[in-house]
Parts: structure tokens; sequence; C-alpha cells
């Protein structure tokens, strides 16, 4: 994956772990934010592709990129 400048991002690392857990930790990092707060989510089940879009939505939270190499994901989300 790319290495993008994460530091005005809060990563939340949930490779190796498998649904719902990239999802909710997705949660807690953004409740934890303050507003405007990007969130990077770093995932490996494939699950997430799905799963972090229809999350996000049902949030309010927007998705600013997404990127997918070797057999990782990475999402950038933005809390409203």
């Amino acid at each position: 994956m790319a290495s993008p400048d994460t530091s005005d991002e809060i990563v939340v690392d949930a490779r190796g772990h498998r649904c719902p857990v990239p999802t909710l930790r997705l949660r807690r990092a953004l409740e934890a934010a303050p507003p405007g707060a990007r969130v990077r989510l770093l995932a490996d089940d494939p699950m997430a592709r799905i799963d972090v879009p229809h999350f996000a939505a049902e949030v309010g939270a927007a998705i600013l990129g997404r990127d997918e190499a070797d057999g990782g994901f990475s999402f950038l989300v933005a809390k409203p």
C-alpha cells in the first residue's frame, strides 16, 4: 500500500480481524474523534469492502479515499 502522509489522521489498524471487528473499531474511533476528523482504517477482511461503505452511509460519514493492495484495504473516513 502507498504511504500517505498520516500526520493529521487517526489510524485504526484492524488487519488480522474479521467482520464485524474492523467496522466496530472504526465506529469507536469516529465516536471519540472531534467533528471533521479523518480516520484511516486498515483492514484485510474482504467484507470490509462492503461493510465500511454501508457503515459510513449509516452514520453520515464520508469516505474520502480507498485503496486496495496486497490483500489489504485502506479507507479514509471523515467524521461529520
